[in-house]
Formats: C-alpha cells, structure tokens, sequence
C-alpha cells in the first residue's frame, strides 16, 4: 500500500446513513476515530436530516441532498473552530442524523390518576391513556432534551424518556382548557384535536418535537365520581321530582287496574302518611293524624303525628327516593323547602302541597 493509499485511508471521504429498522430516531455516524476530508461529501436522504457537533457545541444544519463539506458550506463549524482560512486540512467532528419521518400509534398512559378540577364534581382524580404521532421538528432541541449523546436513539428509550413529560404537558393542557369530565367521558376524538394546539408550543418549545395528531381512547374516574354522574344522568332523564313522583303514581295505577285506581291512590297516599307517622314515633311525637291530600280518611287508630318540619331524609323516606333527589327538587322549586344555616327543612303543608300536584 502506497503512501497515498495510507493517507486516503485515515479520512472520511463519504458520510451517509441508511435507516431500516424503522424505530431509530438518532443514528451517530461511526467515524472509526477518522477525520474529515475537506471535500468531502455528505449524502442525507429523505426524512433526514445531519446535524454536526464540534467539541460538544452545534455546528451546522443539513437538509436532504447532496452536500460537498468545504468551508462555504459550513460556516458555522468554521466559526467554531476558528480557522481564518477555513477547512484547508482534514478536521474532526461528530455527525448525528436525526430521523425526521412521522411515528404513528405511539402508546401514552398516566401511571398514577392527575388531579384536575372541574365545575361540577369540584376536585377530580382522573387516569387517561391513548395514543399519539410525532415528528421531529427541531434536531438541536431534540439532541439536547431528548436523546442527549446516545449514538443510536431508538423509539423505546423515547418512550421511557417521554412518558411522564407527555403526561405533564398533557395535565397542563387539560387543566388550561377546563374540560368537564362529563365531556372527557363521552368526546374523545374532539378533546384530542381541542388539546393539540395547547400541547404543541410546550412540545416543541422544549423538546422539538411535534404531535401531527393526540387521540385520548378512554379517560376513567374513581367509582364514586362515576356514580355521581350516573345519578346525574338518571335525574336528567326523570326530569324533575314532582313529575317523577307522578309518574310513579300513574304506573303504579296503570297496573292496577281502571277501577281500582282511585283506592289505590288513597292508599298511596296512607302509606305515605304512615311512613311519615312512624319517622315521628321513633323521635317521640304522638298526636291525631292530618287529613291526608284529597281528602283520604287516615286510619283512626293510627297514633299522632306532630311534627310540623320535616328534613330531606325524612321526605326522601316517605316518597321512596333519595335525599339528593329531594334537595334537588328544593333547589328546583318543585318542592317548597327553607334553608336553615347549612340544611334544608320543609314544612308538612309544603309536602301536602307537593303531594296533592
């Protein structure tokens, strides 16, 4: 081997990388500990995109083509290395391509529930997973944040990175945008597209990088916020409780025939005094029974009832539903009740008047 051959030997002549394993993000170049032939040329493909490093510092840029490595196409690595005649010998620098392509069906999960507040269930403790696509779109900020000098950046060790970032950034967003969980559970597809602009500036400001698309595929609640919202739906779809209460009434006669509908009221009616009476006997009261609403006789043995104002639970005892609906139908005006301090109070004649509508 000539003396030629030997010098020839020790510098990089071509620099290219050829990606195809589909999961590397960063590749860097293998250089054998060579330098760099002034001259030179450089080959980045599609969806690439070489990046030098000079002494840990960032030198210049290349975009897809055909690059000769001379001084008028680097001036930045020029700069760094302070040579006031530029690149007239060989010199020695780290090149890193960066994958640029789009990453599709990337998995993200919060480990633990974030917390969130919301409008109506106040402070809420919510999990959330689906998937995302990316890109990246800064190869510097990337370098830097992200996948540090790693010579061969794969897509698991960004997902070990990222995960918790992606799930801060996506916490920070949801709580910007104050979603109702009520609309978490039921607009996926929407609430992912609504959160992109809000995610983006965090992504790219810190990581360069870039979500094309961020789908939520389910967000879950502890179980009692997920009662509340059932109970929530169940009131929605009875309406009020005067017009469930009469409902009841109605279905109740419906099934027991044309003639004897009008008895069984009554009796309705009796069992609700009844019930009434016995919530007043187990705190001592005893007196004659009022006349029970349309003009139904009340049993004559049955003991007193002297209680004049009664609390949603004990409301909710007689007509068979619970204390939040009762309180509802306060709120609602359906019911006349008064707020006493922190509790609510209704009168019998507000319940008679109740009853008889």
């Amino acid at each position: 081997m000539g003396l030629m051959d030997y010098f020839k030997g020790q510098f990089l002549e071509i620099i290219e990388w050829t990606d195809d394993s589909r999961d590397t993000l960063s590749f860097r170049f293998v250089d054998e500990d060579k330098e760099i032939k002034n001259g030179a040329q450089l080959i980045v493909r599609e969806s690439q995109v070489a990046q030098f490093v000079y002494l840990g510092q960032f030198g210049d840029t290349f975009e897809p083509g055909k690059h000769t490595l001379v001084t008028d196409n680097i001036p930045i690595l020029s700069t760094l290395k302070g040579w006031k005649y530029g690149f007239n010998s060989p010199f020695k620098a780290d090149v890193y391509f960066v994958n640029t392509r789009l990453f599709t069906g990337n998995k993200w999960g919060t480990s633990n529930p974030i917390m969130m507040r919301d409008q109506d269930f106040g402070i809420v403790r919510a999990r959330a997973f689906g998937t995302f696509d990316f890109r990246i779109v800064d190869p510097k900020l990337f370098l830097k944040e992200v996948a540090g000098s790693d010579h061969h950046f794969r897509l698991d060790e960004f997902a070990d990175t990222m995960r918790s970032r992606i799930v801060s950034v996506f916490s920070d967003a949801l709580a910007s945008a104050k979603i109702p969980v009520l609309d978490l559970a039921t607009r996926y597809t929407d609430l992912g597209d609504a959160l992109l602009p809000l995610i983006n500036p965090t992504l790219q400001a810190k990581y360069g990088i870039e979500f094309p698309s961020f789908i939520l595929e389910n967000v879950s609640v502890p179980p009692e916020v997920e009662a509340a919202i059932d109970k929530r739906s169940s009131m929605s779809a009875i309406g009020n409780l005067n017009d469930y209460v009469k409902f009841q009434m109605a279905e109740g006669m419906a099934k027991g025939g044309g003639a004897g509908a009008p008895a069984e009221m009554a009796m309705g009616f009796a069992m609700a005094q009844e019930m009434m009476k016995n919530t007043n006997l187990s705190q001592g009261g005893g007196s004659t029974p009022p006349p029970l609403p349309g003009g139904a006789p009340a049993a004559s043995a049955a003991p007193a009832l002297n209680v004049d104002v009664l609390t949603p639970a004990q409301v909710a005892q007689v007509l068979g539903v619970t204390e939040e609906d009762v309180i509802a139908s306060i709120d609602s005006g359906d019911l006349k009740g008064k707020k006493i301090g922190s509790a609510y109070r209704i009168t019998r004649a507000a319940l008679d008047d109740f009853l008889k509508h």
